[in-house]
């Protein structure tokens, strides 16, 4: 029986599918899933127009972050749902190597695209040209650059500096607001960790008791994370807490952490993917928050969708310039209902 009612990949796509025929159905599932009622009507709507694919880029920071996997699997699948074939350009953590998949990009024809960048400023000439050439640009998580400075349709993102503050607060509360705590940044360049750096510093300078030791960056690496905490464990005797900008890197220092028998450090991540919800629950992370990578990158199949199918324009009464989509601090009380959303990429 457990077999025949489990939701497969296949099998969500198939339902969808069959959704995305009627608008009436489509109405039905969007409401039954909490949207609100004009939302509903409109995705309804949208469901229904599109008579050809559309084709989109997607590209994001690099597939070796389990963040931006998921990304592309929502990106996918809710493309699937408006009728968009998604074809991806693999940042592969790097600005170098994203550069030319961006310039690889920009030298195609696309109905939209959606990027998030590695790095603030790395990306802007061809992204420019896209722009210029008329194609909606959408930028998911990151600055591609400032925006007053380009004239992206959208920019998806959560505030950085939320969720640095909320998940060091929390540790900070767990260790009686006095004793040793580092931040793991991830790479400085990228405008989603200085959000997160700056989060920190807000809550860490309201306690005098609380010493930062360490703030170096690992550039979302976990080869890197793993360096590092190699010298800092053998550096600093006591570690109460560390805040890391990204789960991936949190659970790597963890496994070094444990291979030194120092589990007691409290840890604090940043994404809330399945691996640190996990985590959370059975106690090697202390919080995470959720950065919503699945709200992300399908909402910007959406305002590509909107963009191009419904003629809906930047600014007052269409796609706003800036949408902040920010997700919970997730610990044992909201876990299990988050792993939900996410398996649905609804969050």
């Amino acid at each position: 029986m457990a077999d025949e009612l489990a939701v497969t990949p296949e099998s969500r796509r198939r339902f969808l599918r069959n959704v995305a025929t009627s608008s009436t159905a489509a109405a039905a599932l969007f409401g039954g899933l909490g949207f609100d009622p004009l939302v509903t009507a409109a995705m309804a709507q949208e469901l229904s127009k599109s008579d050809k694919p559309l084709k989109a880029a997607f590209s994001n920071a690099g597939l070796q972050a389990t963040w931006c996997a998921q990304g592309k699997q929502a990106a996918e699948a809710w493309g699937k749902l408006f009728n968009v074939e998604v074809t991806w350009f693999d940042g592969e953590l790097s600005a170098t190597k994203q550069r030319a998949a961006i310039d690889n990009m920009a030298s195609q024809k696309w109905d939209f695209v959606a990027i998030q960048a590695f790095g603030i400023g790395t990306l802007t000439d061809p992204v420019k040209r896209m722009i210029d050439s008329g194609t909606p640009v959408i930028d998911m998580d990151t600055l591609i650059a400032p925006l007053d400075q380009i004239n992206v349709q959208s920019f998806l993102a959560p505030d950085n500096e939320f969720m640095g503050a909320s998940v060091t607060q929390t540790l900070v509360d767990a260790i009686g607001g006095e004793g040793k705590i580092i931040m793991t940044q991830g790479a400085l360049g990228h405008t989603g960790a200085q959000g997160r750096a700056r989060g920190f510093e807000s809550v860490v300078k309201k306690f005098p008791k609380v010493e930062v030791l360490d703030t170096q960056p690992a550039d979302w690496d976990v080869t890197k994370v793993a360096r590092i905490w190699e010298s800092l464990l053998t550096k600093f005797p006591k570690i109460d807490a560390a805040f890391f900008h990204n789960d991936d890197m949190a659970l790597a220092a963890y496994n070094v952490m444990k291979a030194h028998n120092r589990t007691d450090i409290k840890l604090g991540g940043v994404d809330a993917m399945p691996p640190a919800i996990e985590a959370v629950l059975d106690g090697r992370m202390l919080a995470t928050v959720r950065n919503p990578s699945c709200r992300i990158h399908g909402g910007s199949v959406v305002a590509g969708v909107a963009a191009v199918v419904g003629g809906e324009k930047t600014g007052k009464g269409g796609i706003p310039k800036s949408v902040v989509t920010d997700g919970p601090v997730v610990t044992k009380n909201n876990a299990e209902g988050m792993l939900w959303m996410e398996k649905h990429f609804l969050i």
